[in-house]
C-alpha cells in the first residue's frame, strides 16, 4: 500500500476509557455491593450501562473502532489472572462458592485469607494485583468475560477489539506465590500459558473479533536477551494460530528498544507504539528496522496520561512521516485514557482560557479523531480545529500564570548546601533520642485517619454554604481530639493529627500553593473503588502562607507525646498532580521543594520535633529504561533534601513510601537523608526489610506490619510475627512499628482493633528483647 492509500485508510481507535461513569457510579455499586446495600444484579446492571454508554460514547465521537475488556469491577490485570485460572490456592474456595465474592477476596482480601500483593503499573499511579504462580501452577481458559462484553458491543452495531494483557507482559509482572523458591522465574511458564491464550483468542474470533490486542507494555522496559527470546516465541506461536482473530500487539509508556525488532518481525498484523514524549523515539527506531511492510500501525500520537492539549500539528507531523512505513496507519491516544478524567467541560470553576489548554479522556478522543480525519482527508478538512489549536498553545505559552520571576530567582539560587543536612546522621540519631525520649520499637501511624461520614458531610455542608467557616473547624478540631484521645489510650508513642482537614494527600497542599489548579469533577483511578482528584500543576509554584502548622500545633496542646507533622514531598507532589510539559520535570520539583521547606521550617519553629515529609511516588515515578534512571534520581533525591534540610539535628525528620518495589531504588531511598522511612511491607512479608539489610542502610525503618488496604484485622500474633521477621534484617534500635500507609479509607472498627492488636504485637516483641 502507497503512503497516500495508508493516509486514506486512516482510522481513529484508543486502548481503553475510564470506567467510573461521569459520577463514580461504578464506585458506588461496588462499595454499596460490599456493604449489602446493592445486590450482585444491580452491580452487573450499573456495569453494562456504564460499558454501554462508554461505547456510545466513543463511536458517537468518531472514534471507529472501539475497546472492549478493559472494563474492569478492580484491576485488568486481575481479571487476566480470572481469565488465565491462575486463582491462588487459599483463594479457590472463595472462587468456587460465588465468583464475584472470590474475585473481590482476591483484591482485598478477607479475614480468613490475605489479598494478592498490590503496586504500581509501572510508571503510572495506577495499582495492579501482582500475580502469584508457581511451578505447579495450572493454567485454564476462562474467556467468558472478554467474550460478553464483546458481544455488548457488536450488539451495538459498533466495530470492537478487545484488548487483553499480552502473555509475556502479565508473567514479567507476576511474582513467586508464597512458599514458591524467591528465584523461580514466572516466564518459565510462558509454553504452558500460551495454549490458554489461544483457546481465549479462538473464543474471541468466534465471538466476531476482527482484531484482538495485546499489551505488552513490559517490553518497553529493559529486556535480557532470554525475555526477548520468549517474547519472539510467543508471538511466534499465536502468530501460527489458525483459529484466530488479526493480532494487534501495542506497548505504551516508553520506547521499545530492543524489543522493536522481534516484534516488528513477528507473524502478526500489527503493532501499537507510544510516539509521545521519551517513546517518540521509536520513530526512528520503526524506520531503522525497515518499518511494518504490510501491516498496520497504530500510531499513540496524544498523550494519555496528560491533560493538556495536543499539538496537532506537531501529530500531524508524525503521522505523515509514519505513513511510509506501515501499510496502514491509524491514530489512537498513547495508552489507555484510564490514566486520565472524563470530561474538562464538566469543570465550571477553571477559568475558561485555562480550561481551553486542557484535554481529558473526551477531549483527547475529540483530538484523536481530528487527526485521523486529517490524515485520511487532509489537513484542508481540518482548518477551523488546526487554527484553534494554535491560539490555544500560545495563550497557554504566553500566560502570565506560567511565570513568577520571583520563584524562578529564588530556584536559581540554590546551592548544594541548601541541600545537605547541617550534621551527619550519627550525630542527629544521638540529639533526637536524647529529645524525644522514645522506647525500642516504637509505635506511630503513617499519618491519616478514618475519614468519617460526619466529616464528609461537614466538608459538603462547607461548600454548600449549609455551616460556616467556624462551624466547620469545630467539627475539625473535635476529629484531632478523637484521633490524638485514641492513640495515648492505644499506647501509640508518636502521634499524628489524623488530616481531617486534608480531602487527598496532594490535592489539599495544591490547594494552599500558587501554581496549582484544582478540579471538582476530575477523578482517575488509583486502584479498586479508590478514586482521587490529580490538582492540575500549570504555573510556578510558591507558598503564600502556612498550609499545617495551625493544626499540628492544636494537636500538640492536646499531648505531651510528640505529632508528627505530615507533608506530602515533592516528587509525590509531581507523580500525583498532571505536571506542566514546558520545563523539565527537575526544575518544578526545585520549586516544589522550596515551597515545602519554608512549611518545614516553620513547623519545627512552632515546636513540631517530628516531621514526615512523605515520597510514595519516588519510585513509581522512576524511568523505566535504566539509562534514564540516574538523572531523575539525582533531582528527585536533592528536592527532598532541599525540603528538609533546614532544620535543626534534634528535629527528626521522617519519609514513607508504599506499594512499589523498591530493591531497586535502595541507594535513592538512602541518599534521601531521612532520619526514619515507614514502608509498605506486610503483603509482601517484609520482602523490604531484607532489601535494606543487604543494601547496609544504616538509618531507622518502619517496615509495615498492618495491611490497610484490606479490611481484615491483623491478629497480634501475626503482627509480631511480622516484626520478628523485620528484626531478622533491621536491630531492635533502629526498627520501627507502624502500619503499611495512612487509615484515610478504613473504618473506625477495623482501625481500633488493628492498632490496639499492632501496639499489643510490638509490646510483645519488645518483650522478647534482650536487656541491656
Amino acid at each position: 500500500m502507497t503512503a497516500k492509500s495508508a493516509a486514506a485508510a486512516a482510522r481513529a481507535t484508543v486502548y481503553g476509557y475510564p470506567r467510573q461513569g461521569p459520577n463514580r457510579e461504578l464506585k458506588k455499586a461496588i462499595e454499596g455491593y460490599w456493604k449489602g446495600s446493592v445486590t450482585a444484579g444491580a452491580l452487573h446492571a450499573t456495569a453494562a450501562e456504564l460499558r454501554r454508554s462508554s461505547r456510545q460514547q466513543l463511536a458517537a465521537a468518531g472514534v471507529h473502532e472501539v475497546p472492549t475488556g478493559d472494563f474492569s469491577y478492580y484491576d485488568h490485570v486481575l481479571d487476566t489472572t480470572v481469565m488465565v485460572g491462575a486463582i491462588p490456592e487459599r483463594h479457590r474456595a472463595a472462587v468456587d462458592a460465588d465468583a464475584l465474592d472470590g474475585y473481590f477476596a482476591m483484591a482485598r482480601g478477607t479475614q480468613e485469607v490475605a489479598p494478592l500483593e498490590m503496586t504500581k503499573w509501572f510508571d503510572t499511579n495506577y495499582h495492579y494485583l501482582v500475580p502469584e504462580l508457581g511451578p505447579d501452577t495450572v493454567f485454564t481458559a476462562d474467556s467468558a468475560k472478554q467474550v460478553a462484553e464483546l458481544k455488548e458491543a457488536l450488539d451495538q452495531s459498533l466495530t470492537a477489539r478487545p484488548v487483553l494483557v499480552g502473555p509475556v507482559t502479565y508473567l514479567l509482572l507476576a511474582k513467586p506465590a508464597p512458599g514458591v523458591p524467591a528465584d523461580f522465574e514466572p516466564l518459565t511458564l510462558l509454553d504452558r500459558l500460551l495454549p490458554v491464550y489461544a483457546e481465549v483468542l479462538a473464543d474471541l474470533r468466534a465471538a466476531g473479533a476482527e482484531w484482538v490486542q495485546l499489551d505488552e507494555p513490559a517490553l518497553v522496559q529493559d529486556r535480557a536477551p532470554a525475555e526477548l527470546n520468549a517474547a519472539e516465541r510467543a508471538y511466534r506461536d499465536l502468530g501460527a494460530l489458525t483459529d484466530r482473530s488479526k493480532l494487534l500487539v501495542a506497548s505504551y509508556f516508553d520506547r521499545l528498544g530492543d524489543a522493536l525488532p522481534v516484534l516488528a518481525k513477528a507473524p502478526v498484523e500489527g503493532l501499537a507504539l507510544d510516539f509521545t514524549e521519551s517513546a517518540a523515539a521509536n520513530l526512528d527506531a520503526l524506520a531503522a528496522v525497515g518499518g511494518l511492510p504490510g501491516k498496520r500501525l497504530v500510531a499513540g500520537v496524544v498523550n494519555g496520561r496528560n491533560i493538556w492539549i495536543n499539538d496537532l500539528q506537531q501529530s500531524l507531523s508524525t503521522l505523515g512521516t509514519l505513513l511510509g512505513l506501515a501499510d496502514r496507519v491509524d491514530v489512537a491516544a498513547s495508552c489507555s485514557l484510564l490514566h486520565v478524567p472524563l470530561d474538562a467541560s464538566a469543570e465550571k470553576d477553571v477559568d475558561p482560557q485555562i480550561l481551553r489548554w486542557l484535554a481529558f479522556a473526551q477531549q483527547k478522543t475529540a483530538e484523536v479523531v481530528t487527526l485521523a480525519k486529517g490524515l485520511a482527508q487532509g489537513t484542508d478538512t481540518i482548518t477551523g480545529e488546526l487554527a484553534a489549536n494554535r491560539t490555544d498553545l500560545a495563550s497557554r505559552a504566553s500566560s502570565p500564570i506560567t511565570r513568577d520571576p520571583a520563584v524562578r530567582a529564588r530556584a536559581a539560587a540554590v546551592t548544594d548546601a541548601d541541600a545537605r543536612r547541617s550534621h551527619p546522621y550519627a550525630e542527629r540519631t544521638a540529639a533526637q533520642r536524647a529529645h524525644l525520649r522514645l522506647p525500642l520499637l516504637p509505635t506511630t501511624t503513617i499519618g491519616s485517619f478514618p475519614q468519617t461520614g460526619e466529616l464528609r458531610t461537614a466538608r459538603a455542608d462547607l461548600r454548600a454554604g449549609r455551616i460556616d467557616t467556624a462551624g466547620y473547624e469545630e467539627r475539625i478540631k473535635a476529629e484531632i481530639q478523637e484521633v490524638v484521645s485514641f492513640q495515648e489510650k492505644t499506647g501509640i508513642d508518636v502521634l499524628v493529627h489524623g488530616e481531617p482537614e486534608r480531602n487527598d494527600m496532594v490535592q489539599y497542599f495544591a490547594e494552599h500553593l500558587t501554581g496549582y489548579l484544582a478540579t471538582q469533577h476530575g477523578w482517575v483511578q488509583s486502584y479498586g473503588t479508590r478514586y482521587v482528584r490529580p490538582p492540575i500543576l500549570a504555573g510556578d509554584i510558591s507558598r503564600p502562607e502556612p498550609m499545617t502548622v495551625r493544626w499540628t500545633s492544636y494537636a500538640q496542646s492536646l499531648s505531651d507525646r510528640p505529632v508528627k507533622g505530615m507533608l506530602t514531598g515533592p516528587v509525590t507532589m509531581l507523580a500525583w498532580s498532571f505536571v506542566r510539559d514546558d520545563q523539565p520535570l527537575g526544575d518544578t520539583a526545585r520549586q516544589v521543594a522550596l515551597a515545602l521547606r519554608d512549611e518545614v521550617t516553620d513547623l519545627e519553629a512552632a515546636g513540631t520535633s517530628v516531621i514526615q515529609v512523605d515520597e510514595p511516588a519516588l519510585r513509581e515515578t522512576l524511568p523505566l529504561r535504566a539509562a534514564d534512571r540516574d538523572a531523575y534520581l539525582a533531582w528527585a533525591t536533592e528536592a527532598f533534601r532541599l525540603s528538609t534540610s533546614g532544620v535543626r539535628p534534634d528535629t527528626q525528620i521522617h519519609t514513607h513510601m508504599c506499594y512499589a518495589e523498591f530493591g531497586d531504588i535502595v541507594q535513592a531511598i538512602d541518599d534521601l537523608d531521612a532520619d526514619v522511612i515507614s514502608l509498605e511491607a506486610a503483603r509482601s512479608h517484609m520482602q523490604v526489610a531484607r532489601e535494606l539489610a543487604a543494601h547496609g542502610y544504616p538509618r531507622e525503618a518502619g517496615p509495615g506490619v498492618y495491611d490497610i488496604h484490606s479490611p481484615r484485622v491483623p491478629s497480634v500474633d501475626e503482627a509480631a510475627d511480622l516484626l520478628r521477621t523485620g528484626l531478622k534484617a533491621i536491630p531492635a534500635e533502629r526498627l520501627w512499628v507502624n502500619p503499611d500507609c495512612g487509615l484515610k479509607t478504613r473504618a473506625w472498627p477495623e482501625t481500633r482493633a488493628s492498632l490496639e492488636n499492632l501496639v499489643a504485637a510490638a509490646r510483645t516483641v519488645r518483650g522478647e528483647l534482650p536487656t541491656s
